[in-house]
């Protein structure tokens, strides 16, 4: 049976109480606020406790982790947003934590989920965002020594990469 949005935050709120923040609830179409919409998570080290929480309770089940992206805010934070479906019960749900650039730490949820062992590796080359607790973090698409992280708002393209003119 499946169960709406507002109904999974309230669960959550219930089981973490302070360390669940604000819900967005997109309303732009229908699709927007089914795949859109999101709660933030207030505490980042509550996460992984959290998503097992969604995985293990029989009448939520999310057993599957449909996407996990990364996102440079330009204001010295960065996101990572999970969305999960249960695939037994039907429906979906979002959660966003952020963090500071400076302090760009969030716990792998590859225990909970394995298929956010490859999501957790982009989000590490791409965006710089470090996943503790990964079995295997290491760049994906990028050379390991890579200078920095391309999808941050402040990179900036090396003039020359291994002895050779980066083009523009």
């Amino acid at each position: 049976m499946s169960m709406d949005q507002q109904a999974i935050q309230t669960r959550l709120q219930t089981a973490f109480g302070d360390q669940i923040g604000e819900w967005h609830e997109m309303k732009t179409s229908a699709y927007a606020t089914k795949y859109g919409s999101y709660l933030d998570v207030k505490n980042v080290d509550y996460l992984r406790d959290i998503c097992l929480f969604l995985r293990d309770e029989a009448d939520l089940k999310f057993d599957n982790l449909m996407l996990l992206s990364t996102v440079d805010n330009g204001d010295k934070t960065l996101s990572a947003t999970y969305h999960m479906e249960s695939t037994t019960h039907r429906h979906v749900f979002a959660l966003k934590v952020t963090v500071s650039v400076d302090h760009a730490r969030v716990p792998s949820v590859t225990g909970v989920w394995t298929s956010a062992n490859w999501h957790e590796r982009e989000g590490w080359d791409m965006m710089g965002i470090e996943f503790v607790g990964h079995p295997d973090l290491r760049r994906i698409l990028l050379d390991e020594d890579y200078p920095g992280h391309p999808l941050r708002k402040d990179f900036k393209v090396p003039d020359f990469y291994h002895g050779m003119k980066v083009p523009y």
